[in-house]
């Protein structure tokens, strides 16, 4: 199933070419808050199990009219998983990785959705596109181990990582406004027994940058839980990304960022540079 946030938070259900308003079969989500209607969905199904929809009656919308929105407009946390592929860690001439590192996180501040923009900070320093596997927590985890990691997920989203070349900390590279594109939607885990074996594909201004497939992480998505759970319990709503492959680059003002993989969705957004300005005059630049 494709769960999707559309017009001003109406949550639906994604049928062929058609999104199905299933608001009112959802208890709670009429009136979920800041975090969403699909957010609040996760919370109950893990109290009382998911409801039983039924269509029939439903208003349906074209996808092609509907305003798609973040499928989860503020997260709990967004946990990061730096350098999880090899030939990125290659390109970006890293001596560490995951195993290394550990994880970040990002402010949840930092998500929009499809068709939105990434608006770009500086004028003078690289901004990159990161595409990445997103896994949703569906239960809490606490120290789970990577056999009944995956006992824990929802489902499944694209998720842009974007990322400044800059000498703060990871977490605050990764955390400016616009900087976490994610969605179109939330396939079910149910959908994707393995999500150690999909495709993944990142395009910018039409040139495909990115290519792989999630069986080249160095933590799959079963340790990745695992490794995770056992330093910060993961609550329901909670997002993983789960790291990018080599191919990330600079992006610029005009730019359309598309990310798809496999079985999950099409993401795509744009870039926005007009409002970038030099690095020294940003507020917590100090001149050495």
């Amino acid at each position: 199933m494709r769960l999707a946030l559309f017009n001003k938070g109406r949550l639906g259900i994604v049928d062929g070419d058609y999104v199905v308003d299933v608001t009112e079969q959802f208890p709670g989500t009429e009136n979920p808050g800041a975090a969403g209607a699909l957010h609040r969905h996760i919370e109950t199904a893990v109290l009382g199990g998911a409801p039983q929809v039924d269509l029939t009656g439903c208003a349906r919308v074209p996808l092609a009219e509907a305003a798609l929105q973040a499928p989860l407009p503020r997260p709990g946390k967004i946990v990061g998983a730096p350098v999880n592929y090899l030939d990125h860690k290659a390109e970006m001439e890293y001596t560490t990785s995951v195993a290394d590192l550990g994880v970040f996180l990002k402010a949840n501040s930092s998500v929009i959705g499809p068709g939105q923009d990434i608006v770009l900070p500086y004028s003078d320093k690289r901004t990159d596109q990161e595409g990445e596997l997103g896994v949703v927590i569906g239960r809490t985890a606490s120290h789970v181990s990577a056999d009944d990691a995956l006992d824990h997920v929802f489902g499944y989203t694209c998720v842009l990582d974007i990322t400044v070349r800059s000498g703060e900390d990871r977490s605050t590279r990764k955390s400016f406004d616009t900087f976490t594109p994610l969605g179109p939607w939330i396939v079910t885990a149910d959908e994707i027994p393995d999500p150690d074996s999909l495709d993944l594909r990142c395009d910018v201004a039409g040139v495909t940058r990115q290519r792989t497939n999630t069986a080249d992480l160095i933590f799959g998505v079963r340790e990745l839980i695992a490794y995770t759970s056992s330093v910060m319990t993961l609550h329901p709503g909670d997002v993983i990304a789960t790291g990018t492959p080599a191919g990330v680059g600079p992006l610029s003002h005009g730019d359309r960022v598309v990310l798809e993989i496999e079985k999950v969705g099409r993401l795509e957004v744009g870039v926005d540079g007009s409002r970038s300005k030099p690095y020294e005059r940003s507020p917590g630049h100090r001149s050495r």
